[in-house]
């Protein structure tokens, strides 16, 4: 009875297959038949014939059902989500929506007051993200330029272009090695980031898009001005103006406790606070707290790292401001951009500042 059941789900399987492969050949010619099978997935769809999913539709359609069975890995339940597949790509019309989206727009989807939700992101609304990319030549930008914190984000992919990924589908980054889901979530939020700030924001034929941490315009806007007019900064502009906004920064990339460690070591709040009280304070090593004021440096080696020559005609322009103000640029510079090995500084004099 058991071998007469299987036989007789072969043949309705057989029968749903041929109906759905008349059905794909028969529609428009409108490049869903090019797409790979992946296209058409969902971040919910489970026992999946992965075997196929790299795999164009036409050429899968030139195959007989016995000839997909005997694929290996391929068994009855992997070729019942094979069928759920074809039937998205049998029910999608070329004058809707891409697949995959409702009445709303697919970054509004994903990203909503609740936070970022990657399992709403589908082969389709990922292939949208990276045209975004291509288009606006955004592939060159790292994800830790981008990245909306980097907290969630993996401190070996901080300095990773976008375009290492762009030209990928989902599957495909999802099979490179270390690419655990976590890494791929974070990944897929900087896209969709990106894809949102670019379609929210107006097209113009005389200005030029582009994309940087939102502390960095009102700082290199606040630099320019500075560094034009007559007089050195106060001590209170420079701490509004510039550190304050970095310390800001470093709280949303490495949270409270690292920003507070910052501010109390720059005397934000008042006189400077030693290395040797914050770790007596928090009960870790010195060694501890330093490799926190690394991990500052790095953020802002890759949130703002033009900011490390930006600074330097600052600090020639402070040459005749306060002592307060000279120590506190100082120690900005040191805490954000220490030197690196064999790096040469050029020191601006107050004349060519």
């Amino acid at each position: 009875m058991a071998r007469k059941a299987a036989s007789t789900n072969v043949y309705r399987q057989l029968g749903t297959y041929e109906r759905l492969r008349r059905r794909l050949l028969d529609s428009p010619d409108d490049g869903r038949l090019d797409k790979q099978l992946s296209y058409w997935v969902l971040p919910t769809d489970r026992r999946l014939p992965i075997a196929f999913l790299d795999r164009d539709l036409r050429s899968l359609l030139e195959k007989s059902f016995d000839q997909l069975l005997k694929t290996p890995g391929v068994g009855q339940k992997k070729i019942e989500g094979f069928f759920a597949l074809l039937r998205r790509a049998a029910d999608f019309e070329s004058s809707q929506q891409p697949f995959g989206l409702e009445e709303t727009t697919p970054t509004e989807q994903v990203i909503t007051s609740a936070g970022f939700d990657p399992t709403q992101v589908s082969e389709s609304l990922w292939s949208t993200w990276c045209e975004t990319v291509r288009q606006h030549g955004f592939t060159s930008h790292s994800l830790g330029r981008l990245a909306p914190s980097l907290q969630t984000l993996p401190t070996v992919i901080w300095h990773t272009p976008l375009g290492e990924y762009a030209d990928r589908t989902l599957a495909q980054i999802r099979r490179l090695r270390t690419h655990g889901e976590k890494r791929v979530h974070a990944i897929l939020e900087v896209f969709a980031t990106v894809h949102e700030a670019v379609s929210t924001s107006a097209q113009s034929e005389t200005l030029e898009l582009d994309l940087v941490p939102r502390f960095i315009p009102p700082v290199t806007r606040w630099l320019n001005l500075t560094l034009v007019t007559e007089k050195p900064p106060t001590l209170a502009e420079v701490r509004r103006n510039l550190v304050q906004r970095m310390v800001d920064q470093i709280e949303l990339d490495l949270g409270e406790q690292v920003a507070e460690l910052a501010a109390e070591r720059l005397g934000l709040e008042g006189a400077s606070v030693s290395v040797k009280e914050q770790a007596e304070h928090l009960g870790v090593t010195r060694a501890r707290v330093y490799q926190l004021f690394e991990d500052c440096g790095k953020v802002m080696e890759v949130r703002w790292p033009e900011g490390r020559w930006l600074i330097l005609p600052l600090q020639a322009k402070c040459q005749t401001a306060t002592p307060a103000t000279r120590r506190l640029l100082a120690a900005t510079r040191d805490l954000f951009y220490p030197e690196l090995e064999g790096q040469v500084v050029v020191e601006y004099s107050a004349e060519g500042a």
